[in-house]
């Protein structure tokens, strides 16, 4: 399915049951004492029922409490950078691992915040243990969502309530001068210490406005037109270590928080590509120090 398909059919379906016509759907035990946790509503899983319909048509998803998490504030100090982190850990006798992650704002106009695809070397694509955080807007009162998808094609969601309004209009932190000044731009924190073959956090940052096309311009009365990064590839060594996919939900100037094996020295690359077909390329020497 497009792009612009599931924007329409996510925003037909946010309107639909805005204007309370939408039929009414059966919830599961699990949804429902889901339901009775922090403040989310039935119509909170009647919408979530029209997005998981365009991002996963048609299949199921279990709930995937015992080994994945997903932590946002229950109220957010600033709507436009709600900070999220989604942590797995797989028992050590699952014969399967991660292959995708899908972040999703169920009350965005556009959903996706971003679809992560991670690889492993030792398995070829998934990962049993992961860390992933970025900052994100969201628009209103909402579950978040994070979607895992299993190398034997299975699904596992875990969920947030979160208060935040207002994320995907609010306006811009930089003026358009500074934005465009330093586009493109980016750095990459490690740890002091970086091990051989040990799991290391990385934060790549990137300079970009990310504008979500609900922003009003109050000089020129006009809204700012969309433009946003659409992926982000990340290499160690020569080899993938993820590519995500994503849209207008995530937050200026993105920050991605991940988790790569540098076993042998050698350059963490990103490529970053944004919705007028720009890239924009980061390169950094990682040099692991040897397990003492």
């Amino acid at each position: 399915m497009s792009t612009t398909v599931k924007r329409l059919t996510v925003t037909v379906a946010a309107l639909v049951l805005s204007c309370g016509i939408a039929s009414a759907q059966s919830i599961s035990p699990k949804e429902s004492s889901a339901a009775k946790q922090g403040d989310a509503k039935p119509d909170d899983y009647e919408r979530w029922d029209a997005v998981r319909e365009v991002y996963f048509p048609g299949r199921t998803i279990e709930d995937g409490s015992a080994f994945l998490s997903l932590d946002a504030p229950y109220r957010a100090q600033d709507a436009a950078l709600v900070p999220v982190t989604v942590k797995a850990a797989l028992p050590a006798d699952a014969g399967w691992s991660i292959k995708t992650l899908t972040l999703l704002i169920d009350g965005n106009p556009v959903p996706l915040a971003g679809k992560f695809h991670l690889y492993d070397e030792t398995a070829g694509a998934g990962h049993r243990n992961l860390s992933i955080g970025t900052r994100v807007r969201v628009n209103e009162y909402t579950l978040i969502h994070a979607v895992a998808e299993t190398t034997d094609g299975r699904l596992f969601s875990a969920e947030r309530y979160v208060k935040a309004a207002g994320g995907c209009s609010a306006p811009a932190m930089k003026n358009p001068e500074q934005a465009m000044a330093r586009l493109g731009k980016m750095k990459l924190n490690l740890p002091q210490s970086v091990p051989a073959g040990g799991d290391v956090t990385a934060q790549l940052l990137v300079s970009h406005p990310n504008h979500s096309g609900m922003q009003f311009d109050q000089i020129s009365r006009t809204y700012v037109p969309p433009y946003f990064i659409r992926s982000i590839k990340v290499s160690y060594a020569g080899q993938p270590v993820m590519d995500v996919e994503t849209d207008i939900s995530l937050s200026e100037d993105p920050s991605l928080h991940f988790t790569f094996t540098p076993k042998a020295a050698g350059d963490l690359k990103a490529e970053v590509v944004d919705s007028k077909d720009q890239t924009y390329t980061g390169d950094w020497q990682v040099t692991p120090q040897p397990a003492s």
